[in-house]
């Protein structure tokens, strides 16, 4: 069992940066791939970024050239930096650890709250 911890929401202003940091329990969070997910009001969790065990990252459209994903296998940490913020970024913002193994392994955490004021 993994739990996850996410900490570095708030309110900041549009062209602000925020750091999201999300802390995974257990021991193996290394074979995990890590990614962060943002939900808006009335709308459905999309993908915001990736980072694979090998350190290959994949981000959506929106997050391109702004929001950087990061891990630090040692802090079993992964983080997102989130630069030129727009006020479509307002979201609660979830991580996520995945794993294959001889079964999926999926956790989530509970999410931190981002708001871009303009």
């Amino acid at each position: 069992q993994v739990q996850l911890v996410e900490s570095g929401g708030g309110l900041v202003q549009a062209g602000g940066s925020l750091r999201l940091s999300c802390v995974a329990s257990g021991n193996t969070f290394s074979r995990y791939t890590m990614s962060w997910y943002l939900q808006a009001p009335g709308k459905e969790r999309e993908l915001v970024a990736i980072i694979f065990s090998s350190g290959t990252t994949t981000y959506s459209d929106s997050a391109k050239g702004r929001f950087t994903i990061s891990r630090d296998n040692a802090q079993k940490t992964v983080y997102l930096q989130m630069t030129s913020l727009k006020t479509e970024d307002t979201a609660v913002y979830y991580c996520r650890a995945h794993a294959w193994g001889a079964e999926f392994r999926e956790y989530w955490g509970q999410g931190t709250q981002v708001t871009v004021s303009s």
